[in-house]
Parts: structure tokens; sequence; C-alpha cells
């Protein structure tokens, strides 16, 4: 893998975990089907999205023009590409609106709040009920709408050209095989421009970089941040500089011409989560940039959603290496990529895979072990685990294939094999994808493994289905009233999860301990939160 655009080590990784486990190829496969069938609940339904409205009370209140036209777009809805394109982060985001004659009709939006994403419907359109709960068009009446080829399959395509793209993304032939030959001076098409200013911004000539874009930067006074430091705050912005004019004057009829990017840089403290001002002039191309954004106007504007100006990390993942093109959504991939041949194989994250063999250096020897059934498998006999259980036992060390089961339950380093195994296990559990939970654990991995923070996957229920799971983990001697690193008990761990009330029920009915016990990890404040747990509270008292 190489570093690609601005993105720290640490942030690619995030955005490689999120396209490997945010949305797995079985719902994208299962949401297809119901969606190519005309079931667009079922697609809904299969991409763990719930809706909230009935198309026959929309019908009643707003007519049947709106509620057909309603329907045509939920049936070229594609809950599983919307997942993949805005996450199940914590706010709403606006898809389409409908109006019955000249009089406002409702909104359709998709409400990420936390584990429970939700298709819903809002009445009373521009400035109505629905303005609260937007991250953005605050204060301006404005209603910017989730552009269309991010969640409507009639325009996926549209992806390229939203990317700086038009035969071919940048840096990729169409085919998405690399491009050998880049710009080496600014150059007059489309694609090559964009690749000419996105090599300026990563070789850190963040001015010249802004300049070649038509965006006339100005660097504000800062006492906490020299010139230099401001710049290089700027170099770690991943946004599409190719593109950001374009998508503000899209957004310009809709009421506001001034914008705030944002992006917290934690490593520099209060100084990182200053914003850039983005301004479009009254006459005339090009944009006006001010960063640091002075703090009483990035309060007055509007911050600019990040589908709006961040880079397609698609793009930057494939050409990092850390995905391949057949490794993302089929829609995206077809859009980003349209001379590419047919896949082999099916199309989407990597699934599941059985535990694979990892290389242990052991009594001066390289062994060999691996998991099968949820067992360890080595190289050795009884008479010598025996032995080495003893001589820990009396306070000795050990070391090689011996070591590995103790690090294995979270005490210790694993073998790099080892240690992906427990991780992709843990990050599944960790996105809420029970399936593949299950597919792992029927491919033999251990269902007594604990991550890096000690936690087994009974601690991990918040975000799981725990119907069928909490009893295969139970079945298998898992310890309901194993504690973490933090003292948590997996009942603790799904009160401040927070995990639906039937998981906390279901724990407690499978004999999870319901008592403070350990004053300093029971999670009483968290509990006084919750209005959903009356049964556990009166069990306390």
């Amino acid at each position: 893998m190489v570093r690609v655009g601005p993105f720290t080590g640490q942030v690619a990784a995030g955005w490689e975990r999120e396209r490997r486990y945010g949305v797995p190829r079985w719902v994208i496969e299962r949401a297809t089907g119901r969606r190519v069938a005309g079931d667009w609940r079922g697609a809904c339904a299969a991409a763990g999205i719930e809706v909230g409205f009935e198309l026959g009370e929309v019908r009643r209140k707003y007519g049947a023009a709106v509620a057909e036209a309603l329907e045509e777009d939920l049936r070229h809805l594609a809950p599983d590409l919307l997942r993949w394109h805005v996450g199940d982060g914590g706010n709403t985001q606006v898809l389409s609106e409908y109006r019955p004659g000249d009089s406002s009709g409702p909104e359709v939006s998709f409400l990420r709040s936390g584990d429970f994403p939700m298709l819903r419907l809002a009445g009373a359109g521009r400035g109505g009920s629905m303005r609260p709960c937007l991250g953005f068009g605050q204060g301006k009446g404005a209603t910017w709408f989730t552009p269309r080829h991010l969640w409507d399959v009639r325009r996926a395509g549209e992806l390229l050209v939203r990317g700086g793209g038009r035969e071919r993304a940048p840096f990729f032939n169409a085919d998405g095989t690399l491009r050998e030959e880049l710009p080496g001076s600014e150059p007059e098409g489309a694609v090559e421009q964009a690749e000419w200013i996105s090599s300026l911004h990563e070789r850190g000539e963040v001015e010249a970089a802004f300049a070649a874009a038509g965006i006339e930067l100005r660097l504000w006074r800062n006492e906490r941040l020299s010139r230099d430091r401001r710049l290089e705050m700027l170099r770690l912005l991943p946004i599409a500089l190719y593109r950001v004019e374009a998508e503000v004057r899209r957004l310009a009829p809709e009421g506001a011409r001034t914008f705030v990017v944002q992006q917290s840089l934690d490593q520099y403290g209060p100084a990182g989560r200053a914003g850039l001002l983005l301004e479009l002039p009254e006459q005339g191309n090009g944009l006006r940039a001010m960063y640091p954004a002075e703090a009483g106007r990035q309060k007055d504007v509007p911050q600019l959603p990040e589908m709006f100006w961040h880079r397609l990390p698609d793009l930057d993942l494939v050409r990092a290496g850390r995905l391949t093109p057949d490794e993302l959504h089929p829609l995206v991939r077809d859009a980003l990529f349209p001379a590419r041949e047919p896949a082999a194989g099916p199309v989407g994250p990597r699934e599941p895979e059985p535990p694979g063999l990892a290389r242990v250096r052991c009594q001066g020897k390289w062994h060999e072990v691996s998991f099968r059934n949820g067992r360890l498998c080595h190289d050795h006999t009884d008479q010598e685990w025996q032995r080495e259980h003893a001589m820990r036992a009396l306070g000795g060390a050990v070391a090689g294939c011996f070591a590995v089961r103790e690090e294995w339950a979270g005490r210790g380093a694993l073998p790099r094999a080892l240690r992906e195994q427990r991780r992709e296990l843990f990050w599944r559990a960790s996105y809420g994808d029970t399936e593949g939970v299950f597919r792992l654990l029927d491919l033999g991995h251990d269902p007594f493994t604990r991550d890096g923070e000690g936690r087994s996957l009974l601690h991990c229920l918040s975000r799981l289905e725990y119907e069928e799971l909490l009893p295969r983990l139970l079945d298998a001697g898992l310890d309901i009233e194993a504690r973490d690193a933090q003292e948590r008990t997996p009942l603790m761990a799904a009160i401040v999860g927070p995990a639906p009330a039937a998981t906390v029920r279901a724990l407690l009915d499978a004999g999870a301990r319901a008592d403070p016990g350990h004053p300093a990890s029971w999670p009483a404040q968290m509990l006084d939160r919750r209005d959903d747990l009356d049964f556990l509270k009166e069990r306390l008292s």
C-alpha cells in the first residue's frame, strides 16, 4: 500500500474499514435482488433500513400525484448504495421533496441515528419541522438535498463526473488500471486538470493547488498557528479542490453563497477545529477562500456537507492499493470504471474466509498454528502442553506456540495473520454484521477470543442481533459474567452500548447479574439517561 492524497494512515485505515464492513456484500446482493424484483420495502429491510411511512397515508394527505412520484423514486432507491455513501452516522439526509401543485409537500429523508437508520417522511416542506434535524442549511431556510447519484440507480453513473472524471476517473484508465503517465504541467482537459490540482495538493504545494483550481486563498492571521502550520493543516484537508466550485454553484440557487468546510484535526488541539471559509463572488468565476475562518463568520454561515467537497474515498483507496475495483459496491465500480471487464466472481466487499495459517517461532523452529472448529491447532503433544501449563503456574514465561493461546485472549501481541483474523471478527461485530460473525464462527473461528480491550463477543451485542447469536455463544461456553479491561460485564456493556432494551432483557433472562456489584464500573449514570430500561431499574432498586 502507498500513501495517497492528504489522508493520514489512520484516516485511510478508517475509510478502508468503512468500505470493507459498513455494507457487507450479502446486504448489497439481497437489497439489489429485492429492488430488481420491484420490492422497495424488501430492499430497505435487506439493507437494515426501517421505513417510517405508508404510501396510502401519503396519498390521502398529499394526493395521488405526490404518492405516485414518491413511489417511482422508491422503486429506484438503492438503500445499500445510500448506506455506502453516507453511512450510519447520526444525522439526517434529505433525499427528495414532493409538491402537490404550488403548495409545500413532504420530504423524504434518511435518518441516520446510530444503529437504527430509518427512511421517513416529514411534512411542511421548506422551513418546516425537519429544519432542526439537518446538519446543514441552518439559518438560510434552504433544503440541500442529497445528490441523487448517491441513492438513485438511474443517476448512479454521475458519480464519475462528480468525482472529476469524464471518460475515465482521475489517475485511472477507464478499465480501473492506474495511469502510468500523469500531467507534468498545467493541462487543458478536465480530467487532467483534476489530476494536476490533486498532485499539487498531495505534494504540499497548497497555494499552487488552490490557484490552479481558481480559488483565491487568503491565510487569515492566527496567533496559535504559524503560516507553515496553517498550510500543513490545509494539506491534510481531503478537499476535492478541482470540483468544489462547481458544487458550491449548484447550491447557490438554494439561498447561500458562503460556506464553511469543517474538519477537526485533533492533533492541533482547539486550533485544529478551524474551518475553511468558501465564498462565491457576486460576479465572475472562481471562489474566494479564507483559512482559518474568522470565529464570527464561521458561526454565521452554514457548513458545506462532506458530500459536496470531500475527495472520493473509493478512488483514493483503490489508488493506494487498499481495495481493488472489484471490492467496491457494484454500482460504484461500474460508475468509476466504465470500461472494466466483467468480474470473474461476485463484486463487492470481501466475504468472510476460513482461518488461515500463522507461522510462529517456537523452540528454535518455525511452527504453523491455526484455528479449526474454534480450537487452536498446533505441532505439540498434549504432554508438551501440560508441561508448559505447569511452568506457567509456577510463574515461568511461555513463548512460541504456547504463548499464542494467552495472546489470543487479548493479553499480548499475536502473529500478524492471527491478529488480522481477530480484528476482522470484532470489526464485523462493531459494524453490526451479525451474519458475518456467524459465517466466521461457522468457518472455524474461535468464539472465545477477546479483542485488545478484553471484550468478548458477548460484550459486542449492542449492534448485533441477539436472538440466535446469544444462545450460540452461551452454548459454546462463554461466561456471561466475564469482565473486560474496564471491568465491565456484557450486561454493563449493553447498557452503555447502548443496546436495544430487548438485548438487555435477553441478557438478564440468560442469567446476567443485575446488581451494582462493582461501583467503579457499573454504568449508573448511563442507566439514568435511558428511559427504556425501567424493568432493570426496578430490579436494581
